[in-house]
């Protein structure tokens, strides 16, 4: 038990903070299967085609400077981002991927008492850094399983400080066009940072969608961060980044961690970004059967919910003998790992990464099998 504050010099052990036991801590999707040598994982949004080839020189290419420091500013992967998406060098940051970049903007941004708002079903990792700082999580209904801007807007109050918002969102894949974020962003008060996560960004190829790098390029209060861990297959290296205004990056950088990516994960990073043929061979897959994934589990009667990212959501009945947790465990039972997501508050839903075809195909027939008996 957490003892009162005013009460911790006095303890007769080292005491947390109040509150701190109190947090959940982060959970990822499982790995492995009790009785299965090699199970195949749809739990962790992983790029099933690995990695770049050239990713993976460079990587082997820098066994040689294991015992010098990095460069926490990263000079060459901050130039290849740059020209990459004509963004501005000087307004990056980056971290130990891109949840490092959340709990520094709590850590930055948040006093005791202060709040965040993200959606019901939003990314555990905002939560678990606001309350750290001894700030308050606002959760924001989703109707449909989609972030709704006014019910974002109706949370926020003079303590608000940070909004986060997945785009794609995770664990639902749904999202929001850019005139619904122009919108939220029009809608906060201007010393509220609107933080538009974009780890699934390059997966959503509809016209109306837009990453946000246009308004945070314009505006003092919006942060637009990415990672290397979906697209680009480099999840175990942790190169994560963020484009803010040159203010909020001043903040960041005084509080990142000195050596928080190492000079592998960097050198990686910028040979996978400069892959552009594993890119598209990655969104070829997913853009074929993320859709086929969802016709096909629609035609067992299930409910999938419209995903633009590279996963789909599937929502079972709550029939005993076919209830999601149920559907999870026959799937281990031969051998595919996916992901229950009762922790988002979505105990009726698994979420399953796109796999390569006979991944997608054999997820398929086992569900069948499994509503059928």
């Amino acid at each position: 038990m957490t003892a009162p504050a005013n009460d911790r010099f006095a303890a007769p052990r080292p005491t947390p903070k109040p509150g701190l036991m109190d947090i959940a801590a982060y959970v990822g999707g499982k790995s492995k299967i009790d009785g299965v040598a090699h199970p195949v994982k749809l739990s962790s949004n992983e790029n099933i085609l690995g990695c770049s080839e050239a990713a993976r020189a460079a990587f082997r290419d820098a066994a040689d400077r294991l015992h010098v420091y990095p460069d926490g500013k990263a000079p060459a992967l901050r130039a290849a981002i740059a020209a990459r998406y004509d963004i501005e060098p000087e307004r990056l940051t980056f971290g130990d991927g891109s949840d490092e970049i959340f709990a520094l903007l709590n850590q930055a941004y948040l006093e005791p008492g202060d709040n965040i708002i993200q959606g019901e079903h939003g990314f555990a990792a905002y939560a678990i850094g606001a309350r750290a700082c001894q700030g308050e999580v606002r959760l924001a209904k989703e109707p449909n399983q989609r972030i709704d801007i006014d019910e974002v807007v109706k949370q926020v109050d003079d303590r608000t400080r940070l909004v986060f918002i997945a785009n794609p969102a995770n664990p639902t894949g749904t999202w929001l066009t850019g005139e619904e974020i122009a919108r939220l962003h029009a809608a906060l008060p201007p010393s509220v940072v609107l933080v538009l996560d974009g780890a699934y960004s390059e997966f959503c190829a509809d016209p109306r969608f837009d990453d946000g790098l246009a308004l945070a390029r314009d505006a003092e209060n919006v942060v637009v961060t990415r990672t290397f861990s979906k697209l680009h297959g480099l999840a175990s290296l942790r190169i994560g980044w963020a484009y803010a205004p040159t203010a909020i990056i001043d903040a960041l950088e005084r509080i990142r961690p000195p050596f928080n990516t190492s000079i592998a994960g960097q050198e990686a990073a910028v040979a996978a970004l400069a892959d552009t043929d594993f890119q598209a061979r990655s969104l070829a897959l997913v853009a074929q059967w993320r859709p086929w994934l969802t016709q096909q589990l629609g035609g067992l009667g299930l409910e999938v919910t419209p995903s633009a990212a590279n996963f789909v959501l599937v929502n079972f009945p709550p029939t005993p003998g076919k209830t999601a947790k149920e559907a999870e465990a026959f799937l281990a039972m031969n051998g595919y790992i996916v992901r229950g997501v009762g922790n988002y508050g979505l105990p009726d839903a698994v979420r399953i990464t796109i796999g390569l075809e006979e991944h997608n195909r054999a997820v398929i027939d086992l569900l069948a099998q499994f509503m059928a008996r």
